[in-house]
């Protein structure tokens, strides 16, 4: 539930000297990572099948080993962002990755048997079958923002799938990478799966290695970068970004409900989510109502913001002089802000109390780049119609929210919208719902996973012709004369 700038961070972090220097290094950091994708694919060559009580038992053990390390990676993640709750970890992390492992649990024996039946009418007595196969090694990129969950998720499917797994973790987050680069290690052989952890260098070999999957949790910019290393083995991919996720507080919406779950959605993780609200479509007559009651709401979500530790820090002194910056420079552009709270931001600490601007324009950075932190754009609509149009006039959302007790008026913003995922009457929610897929669109992602859809994703569904002894194939074959003539003209009627 998350996007990272990871790899961005990643690449500017190290100096490149040359291109030569770059591809020597890269070179490097490929050789220290084959041994160990070699072996998992040697593994699977030898057992490609997984049967479903080791699959089962995978998946038990994963469950065994998030509640065995539930607080030293609380901990630690605390600790990486300088400050995050053990109880947003808890309710963002453990919980929907506690309960996508109960579904998988609960369904893969039944997913693994894939659909039978008969062929039809034409080919009979034939039968057909669809059957779900381990892919073999699937490779995990996995994001500073929420790095428990973000490793997790994509792990429990694709073991369910009965696949072996390499992880990268973000050297962002390194007390968690190597918490649970242990955990991992004390969990499950190295065949089945293994966590990796390094820089720059590390990373870009990571997605050049011939998995037979490869998820990627990332900005969007990066996911070019990702999909190009991975063209080179023709891997397939899934993409997980992000973009601009509008939340529209319909006409009829239940006022106080509205902004409060916009809000909630917003602060969270000081907003480092990627299913968070990026901006607010209001009513125009309701901007000022907007930002009175959003004051009203932080004050009783997160008390005193800058030295409430139930709120959390922005992740690096990097992240929070960009976020600091579209601030500034929005206001500079003419915008308005808004301080939720009077306790100014500290630096130091990396706490940054939330703001709400008005006034905001195209030609802000604040409204072309995901924010990524708890600045909330409002921008005024004059009817439904516009707001819809002003939505569907930029790159495709990783999540749409529409506010509003009108079955009709929510419709139209359904239909009328292209987006990952929709959440009505509420945010972020979608994500932990294990029977839907979460996925983006366009520019804020390919394919999907989470429940069956990881399943699906992290499978080959083969099909399965069986042809009978006793069929009537054969009366197309040639020479052709009248008997295939007569069957042609039944086959096209």
């Amino acid at each position: 539930m998350g996007h990272t700038r990871e790899l961005n961070d990643l690449h500017e972090a190290i100096p490149v000297s040359s291109a030569r220097d770059t591809a020597t290094d890269d070179d490097i950091a490929c050789a220290m990572l084959l041994p160990r994708f070699d072996a998992m694919r040697r593994a699977h060559d030898a057992a490609p099948q997984v049967d479903w009580p080791t699959r089962k038992r995978h998946l038990k053990a994963l469950q065994a080993m998030l509640h065995k390390y539930r607080e030293p990676f609380a901990r630690a993640i605390d600790a990486d962002f300088g400050g995050r709750s053990a109880q947003e970890t808890d309710m963002l992390e453990l919980f929907p990755a506690h309960g996508n492992l109960k579904h998988a649990l609960a369904h893969t024996r039944r997913w693994m048997r894939g659909s039978r039946g008969w062929a039809n009418l034409w080919l009979l007595p034939a039968r057909r079958a669809v059957v779900p196969q381990p892919l073999g090694v699937v490779g995990v990129i996995v994001p500073w923002n929420y790095p428990l969950f973000l490793a997790v998720g994509p792990l429990t499917d694709a073991l369910a799938a009965g696949n072996r797994v390499m992880i990268k973790v973000s050297e962002v987050t390194p007390r968690f990478a190597d918490a649970f680069a242990a955990a991992v290690a004390e969990t499950f052989p190295p065949e089945w799966v293994t966590v990796v952890t390094g820089d720059a260098q590390v990373a870009r070999a990571f997605s050049t290695l011939a998995f037979d999957h490869l998820l990627f949790t990332g900005a969007t910019s990066i996911g070019h970068h990702v999909m190009r290393a991975a063209s080179e083995h023709l891997t397939p991919v899934t993409l997980e970004l992000g973009g601009k996720s509008p939340a529209i507080i319909g006409p009829g919406a239940r006022w106080e409900h509205a902004v409060e779950r916009i809000l909630l959605g917003k602060l969270v993780n000081a907003g480092q989510t990627c299913v968070a609200p990026d901006y607010v479509l209001v009513p125009r007559e309701r901007i000022d109502a907007f930002v009175a009651t959003a004051r009203q709401v932080a004050a009783r979500l997160y008390p005193d913001a800058v030295n409430n530790p139930q709120y959390t820090s922005i992740v690096s002194p990097r992240h929070f002089e960009r976020l600091s910056g579209l601030a500034a420079e929005a206001a500079a552009q003419g915008a308005t802000s808004h301080a939720l709270f009077d306790t100014p931001a500290q630096a130091s600490r990396r706490r940054l109390p939330p703001v709400v601007l008005t006034g905001v324009h195209d030609g802000m950075r604040v409204m072309r780049e995901e924010i990524f932190g708890p600045l909330l754009p409002v921008v005024p609509y004059d009817d439904l119609d516009a707001a819809i149009a002003y939505v569907n006039a930029r790159a495709h959302p990783l999540a749409l929210y529409v506010f509003d007790t009108d079955n009709t008026r929510i419709r139209r913003v359904v239909d009328g919208t292209l987006s990952g995922g929709v959440t009505i009457n509420d945010t972020l929610l979608h994500v932990a719902e294990h029977g839907l897929p979460f996925g983006g669109v366009g520019p804020s992602g390919m394919g999907g996973y989470h429940g069956e859809a990881g399943f699906r994703t992290f499978s080959k569904e083969k099909p399965i012709f069986r042809q009978a002894r006793w069929n009537g194939a054969g009366l197309l074959n040639p020479p052709y004369g009248r008997v295939f003539a007569t069957m042609i003209r039944q086959l096209l009627r």
